[in-house]
């Protein structure tokens, strides 16, 4: 293409239609969920539908303004941008409007603004402009703690106004740094971390030493390649604990929590680890001890974290997905009602408008956080697979687009823009059918509301900009 073809012929027409599809099967949705005989008109500006419409043109506007702005922009303005929304979010803790128990919003008449959604832009921006920089070397200890504060920031002020939801959403970003180049470690450690958090809360306490213990074992062989010493060392804890556990202290009437026991018999191990370590000069055993005392240090904590960080409702939440307890007219009551809606659709769905769970309001937030629920009762399965591939060739689509860019900060921000929806996807379709917790975070531009609307269309359009920027 010529570097002096007019705009219009240089954008990804592909993804800008992916774009319109989604926003019109929201629209239409919105529409299902809160229509009524009472209220039946396509253009009732007092309902959400007719809202959705004004948020919709408005997203249009915008949309155009960030076209007609250079690309260097948002590479030269990075961190002023960065900085004018991290005040917006430190403006609303004091001056916002608390909402459902967080106080996120800005409400002027009959506009609501919700500056964490603008966050997540302005932090992908800002990262793309601090990792493109001449000579950033992501594998610096440094440069990792630069990153790290750059989403903390904005995440902690979003976590203060009782969004965890959306604060938990900055944790996509692991996913770009992985693309540039993060080792796989961190990764795992993270999904490790996840594990031995959820296992915490339906194993005892013993059997995820002891698993911590196995792995431990695991890893040494694979790294040393020697069987004998690490099976044996493994083998000679779990007996000795159970000669403890089972005969002698019992027969002593001596009374000790089993996990105290095998913690001891674990210190002894850790002790003579580090002893090979030391002898023998091998860095891997030390990483090997920090990885198990680490899981200790994790298990203990996730009991405190639970009880006195997590809020009752997310406790409840968590407790209803993992199955240690059902309160279907509390906690579990959407996640229940929704499962319902979306199972009685069958194949074909009940038709447009013809949604019972949709029309008597069992599922709350039908038009916002579950949306998708009004999707699989009225379109069934058919209907939910469209809306899941239009995601999926819209995210095929930005990997595309992001490979192609001839700068590292076009690609770093595309990447992020990947990031931040994928993680929007599959959390809340996951949340809608049982296989996530319920954070609140809606489905990108197909849930009802102008700041997420506005949000992701500021996001998408930015990455349109500068892969049309490429060109030149």
């Amino acid at each position: 293409m010529r570097k002096h073809a007019p705009l219009f012929l240089k954008l990804d027409w592909a993804t800008i239609g992916l774009y319109l599809v989604l926003i019109g099967i929201g629209w239409i949705n919105i529409y299902a969920a809160v229509y009524n005989d009472e209220h039946s008109r396509i253009f009732d500006f007092s309902q959400r539908y007719g809202k959705q419409l004004v948020w919709i043109a408005s997203a249009f506007l915008i949309a155009a303004f960030i076209l007609l702005l250079d690309s260097k922009f948002y590479s030269v303005f990075g961190y002023p941008i960065y900085g004018a929304v991290l005040l917006l979010l430190l403006f609303v803790l004091v001056a916002g409007t608390e909402v459902n128990g967080s106080r996120s919003w800005f409400i002027i008449g009959p506009v609501r603004l919700q500056p964490s959604e603008l966050a997540k832009t302005a932090t992908a921006i800002a990262l793309a402009r601090m990792m493109s920089a001449y000579g950033f070397v992501l594998s610096r200890c440094a440069n990792l703690c630069r990153i790290a504060l750059v989403i903390a920031l904005p995440a902690g002020l979003i976590f203060l106004q009782h969004d965890t939801g959306s604060a938990v959403v900055f944790g996509a970003f692991l996913l770009m740094l992985y693309r540039e180049g993060l080792s796989g470690w961190f990764i795992n450690i993270v999904l490790f971390a996840i594990t031995i958090f959820v296992l915490s809360l339906i194993w005892e306490t013993v059997s995820i030493l002891m698993l911590c213990a196995i792995i431990g074992s695991i890893l040494y062989m694979l790294c040393r390649w020697r069987i004998m010493r690490p099976l044996m060392l493994t083998a000679g804890i779990f007996a000795v604990y159970w000669l403890l556990v089972k005969w002698l202290l019992p027969t002593f009437d001596i009374a000790v929590a089993p996990d105290m026991v095998f913690m001891a018999l674990c210190a002894v191990a850790v002790v003579l680890g580090a002893i090979i370590a030391v002898r023998h000069r091998l860095r891997y055993v030390w990483y090997i001890l920090c990885f198990f005392i680490g899981s200790i240090a994790l298990i203990y904590s996730v009991d405190y974290v639970f009880d006195h960080v997590l809020k009752p409702h997310q406790r409840d939440r968590i407790e209803n997905l993992l199955g240690i307890r059902e309160d279907l007219q509390g906690a579990g009551y959407n996640v229940h009602q929704s499962k319902i809606a979306i199972g009685s659709g069958g194949l074909t769905g009940k038709g447009f408008l013809q949604g019972t769970q949709t029309k008597y309001n069992f599922v709350p937030e039908q038009s916002t956080d579950f949306i998708f629920c009004t999707i699989g009762e009225e379109w069934g399965f058919i209907g939910a697979f469209v809306v899941i591939v239009c995601y999926l060739l819209l995210l095929f689509r930005l990997i595309i687009i992001s490979e192609r860019q001839k700068n590292a900060f076009a690609r770093i921000y595309g990447y992020c823009v990947i990031s931040i929806l994928f993680f929007h996807f599959i959390i809340n379709i996951g949340m809608t059918i049982g296989l996530a917790p319920v954070i609140g975070i809606p489905l990108p531009f197909i849930s009802y509301g102008g700041s997420s609307l506005w949000a992701f269309t500021i996001l998408l359009f930015i990455l349109l900009k500068l892969d049309a920027a490429r060109w030149r």
